[in-house]
């Protein structure tokens, strides 16, 4: 176990992620005939050692999930209109993306199951040239298996998955790690690292290292079941196993919630948060305290962007109420709370950067989305409110039960899709005007989204 150092000066390299409209334009839903299947190889390859760009063009799809049933349904955004519709293993399971887009993940924690839906959009390296495909969507064959699937994250072209294991069945945590590539080829052998107890982690891949919780196996918390961790550990993927490089040991009690964007790893701790920064081949940490306007609250989720130095942190009481959002500045080693001024008695649901980070994004329960975006003042950023889009005119107690708005947000333009359960369709909303520039109709209940395609590189 590395010596745990202090840090003096912060910098270097990781690389980032993160995580992620009813107007004049009225949609509604043409089931089309399957889009015909190309063959790889029906195209000329031979481009005379010139570099091209075969580009789909595409919008993108959007992945919709069933409310009353385990239905997936597929949507072309070129045209809003349904492609497909998949039923998946089990219903009321969470969906995401997989790492660069092309694939809906869909986990059923209670069930130990995540599977795949092909979204038909991705792009492929020819070396000589970046080629994009679209096709038809596809339920895939491939799957992970484990105890409780339960944090779902993508970073940098890998996807991990922590399992949170379960105490009342002696199950031990463990996390798998897949690109797009090894869904796509129903890979084998999966990175897996696998712990000797339970704990409701979470892991972030950076290349071929996992930044990855680790729990103390004491009397104490032994039968807690999820239990929160308050160790991170460093490993590095070496001769088919991930070897622990490195231990920052109780340096985060209660461990829950992290991001990293270029420079910087930041997890949320009972007492502050905790960064860690790559220095001479190895991490080195330093902990930003929680500030008094917290009140008693604690950093429980963090969201960051590649392009953007800060992380934005979130504070909530457990069973509600408002949330205090913060801005975390892993640089200056400060923390600052955000006037995002919400609405009374508005609770967010869901939060996002937008695809080029010009914007953080909180989506609450009373059919408001608050649009952030940051000034630069004195090599700081400062988060202030943009706008405030009221996209429902529904009556709230009409809300299905088991419902909510949710959204995903569109990684190759400045848009943002919001499902709305009560009226049963997805608003299309345009960040750069601030408005609604059309809708998605639907005929169920939504209850999740992610959108899937080629993201905008940057």
């Amino acid at each position: 176990m590395n010596s745990i150092k202090n840090l003096s000066l912060l910098a270097v390299a990781i690389s980032s992620v993160l995580l992620t409209g009813c107007g004049d334009a009225e949609t509604t839903i043409n089931e089309l005939p399957p889009i015909e299947d190309h063959d790889d190889h029906d195209h000329d390859d031979d481009h005379d050692g010139e570099d091209h760009d075969h580009d789909a063009e595409s919008s993108g799809r959007l992945m919709i999930a069933d409310a009353d049933s385990n239905a997936m349904a597929v949507f072309d955004l070129e045209d809003n209109s349904l492609l497909d519709t998949f039923s998946v293993t089990h219903s009321g399971s969470a969906l995401t993306h997989s790492a660069d887009y092309r694939f809906a993940v869909v986990s059923s924690r209670t069930n130990d199951l995540v599977e795949f839906i092909d979204g038909g959009v991705w792009r492929e390296d020819h070396v000589d040239h970046m080629h994009d495909y679209e096709e038809a969507p596809a339920l895939s064959d491939f799957s992970l298996v484990g105890s409780q699937p339960t944090h779902v994250v993508s970073h940098d072209g890998q996807l991990a998955v922590f399992f949170d294991g379960n105490a009342d069945t002696s199950m031990p945590a463990s996390v798998q790690v897949v690109s797009d590539n090894d869904i796509a080829t129903e890979a084998n052998d999966i990175p897996t690292l696998t712990y000797s107890v339970n704990m409701h982690g979470v892991a972030k891949p950076v290349d071929d290292m996992l930044i990855a919780t680790v729990r103390r196996d004491d009397a104490e918390s032994v039968s807690a079941n999820p239990v929160l961790p308050d160790s991170v550990g460093i490993y590095h993927w070496h001769d088919g196993e991930y070897e622990q490089e490195q231990l920052f040991a109780g340096e985060c009690p209660d461990l829950h919630g992290a991001a990293l964007n270029e420079e910087f790893v930041v997890l949320g701790c009972s007492d502050g948060v905790l960064v860690l920064h790559a220095h001479d081949e190895e991490y080195e940490s330093q902990k930003v305290s929680n500030i008094d306007e917290l009140n008693g609250m604690r950093v429980g989720s963090v969201y960051a962007h590649h392009d953007v130095d800060t992380f934005i942190g979130v504070a909530s009481q457990h069973g509600g109420g408002s949330a205090v959002i913060t801005a975390i500045d892993p640089d200056h080693g400060e923390m600052e709370v955000i006037n995002w001024e919400p609405e009374t008695d508005a609770h967010p649901v869901s939060y996002g950067f937008s695809y080029d980070g010009e914007y953080f994004l909180i989506l609450d329960d009373k059919g408001h989305l608050t649009v952030l975006s940051a000034e630069a003042h004195d090599d700081h950023e400062h988060w202030e409110l943009t706008s405030r889009i009221h996209f429902s005119e529904e009556d709230l107690n009409s809300m299905p039960d088991n419902a909510g708005f949710s959204m995903s947000v569109a990684q190759n333009a400045p848009l943002v899709y919001i499902t709305d359960p009560i009226a049963q369709h997805v608003l299309i909303i345009d960040l750069e005007h601030g408005e609604t520039e059309g809708d998605i109709e639907l005929d169920f209940v939504p209850s999740a989204i992610t959108w899937l395609g080629i993201a905008e590189a940057h």
